[in-house]
């Protein structure tokens, strides 16, 4: 049973903060502004930072006082960078939480540094790897985006169902590629599939020819290329096509990017199959969609519903606990996101405000599905299916294994 964890004699000593020494609750965000998802984070910055907007526009988080977010660079490749801005966030800031990281090996090298040391609940909406289940965090590690265990196999199945039987995969060998490349693999083969080459490639690089004769050599005529839209992603398939390699190409999220068509050329990417964590049909998903409309981004990027669900559940978190404190707010956030409760969609701050005031509890629907968290801070999700036509990447849909 849920216990709901806002007091009296907190609530009016958050009151009394108004104006005074707290007038602001800092939640932070750790993105990859530079490096190889520069592209793909300005959009999820967008949703992390509309739930801010909506929040300060009802009135405000803890009694009235103002919700910012100070944000920091982890170049998503570089675990030291993403270790020191985490240790501003959590040190110098002293925010509260965190929205974040984004790529999987900066949200472990974050976590482990700087945010569980510091006992700072950490949200990321875009981390997939396997590897995030098995931090030893303290509950304080939870993401509002599926494993990759579950994208490596939906994406498996829909290449076999599209009947493609013989692929070559090659993987940015880091903790996000590793993982879903597993997945894949593992999928792949246990429905008929056949991997003829399973090739990691470090990032960063100006020249892949020699992995690509290999993957090339194997005789696959499709390629499977798990990596960023805005790293060795793009350079692997660009020199692809220069050498006249392959004729269909496949790829996940981090590959979901309109930097990457550009790049590449629309005619060349035509067709390429790719899949990334989507949102359902909810009533909650087309709240958000008209929210970031009016807001100015595109709500169906890459990862930005996610973001918006992981800043506002924080924020839901934070009024429910009662204060800007760090202690007790993961038990705090898994009561506002899970039965029972009174169902709170994208934007309804106010009315969250009130039920939790009168301590009836919470259960948020957001912009990217329900988020039952596990014990590990999974979440189920949505995958979606994604094809490069006419120079941009179009969803064809759900995929149900």
């Amino acid at each position: 049973m849920k216990k709901r964890v806002l007091a009296m004699a907190v609530a009016a000593s958050s009151l009394a903060f108004v104006g005074a020494a707290q007038a602001e609750v800092k939640i932070g965000f750790l993105g990859g502004f530079t490096g190889p998802i520069e592209s793909l984070t300005p959009p999820i910055f967008d949703g992390a930072q509309l739930a801010v907007q909506q929040i300060n526009d009802q009135g405000g988080i803890l009694g009235g006082q103002t919700l910012v977010m100070p944000s920091a660079d982890t170049t998503c490749s570089d675990a030291s960078a993403a270790s020191n801005a985490a240790d501003r966030m959590v040190n110098t800031e002293q925010v509260t939480a965190i929205v974040g990281a984004l790529c999987t090996g900066a949200t472990i090298a974050a976590a482990n540094n700087a945010g569980i040391p510091g006992g700072v609940v950490m949200v990321s909406p875009a981390s997939t790897a396997p590897a995030v289940s098995e931090l030893d965090d303290n509950d304080l590690v939870f993401r509002t985006v599926p494993s990759d265990a579950f994208q490596g196999e939906i994406l498996a199945k829909l290449m076999l169902d599209k009947g493609f039987d013989e692929v070559a995969v090659t993987y940015v060998n880091n903790d996000y590629g590793r993982g879903l490349a597993d997945a894949f693999v593992e999928a792949f083969e246990a429905g008929g599939g056949f991997v003829a080459e399973n090739l990691a490639h470090e990032d960063g690089r100006a020249d892949y020819r020699s992995e690509l004769g290999s993957l090339s050599g194997s005789g696959a005529e499709t390629l499977v290329v798990l990596a960023y839209a805005d790293g060795s992603g793009q350079t692997v398939l660009r020199q692809a096509y220069e050498s006249g390699m392959f004729t269909q190409y496949a790829g996940a999220d981090g590959m979901v990017g309109t930097s990457l068509v550009e790049a590449v050329g629309a005619d060349v990417l035509e067709g390429m199959i790719a899949t990334r964590p989507g949102s359902p049909d909810l009533p909650g998903t087309e709240l958000f969609n008209q929210a970031a409309e009016e807001a100015g981004f595109d709500p169906s990027a890459v990862f930005a519903a996610q973001a918006y669900d992981a800043a506002f559940l924080l924020a839901l978190a934070i009024e429910q606990n009662g204060s800007a404190e760090r202690e007790g707010l993961s038990a705090a956030l898994r009561s506002v996101s899970s039965e029972p409760g009174e169902v709170i969609l994208p934007g309804e701050w106010e009315k969250a405000v009130e039920l939790i005031a009168a301590g009836t509890e919470i259960n948020y629907e957001g912009a990217s599905g329900r988020h039952e968290f596990d014990e590990a801070g999974d979440v189920p999700g949505v995958v979606v299916e994604m094809v490069v036509e006419d120079g941009a990447f179009v969803s064809k849909g759900q995929v149900d294994l």
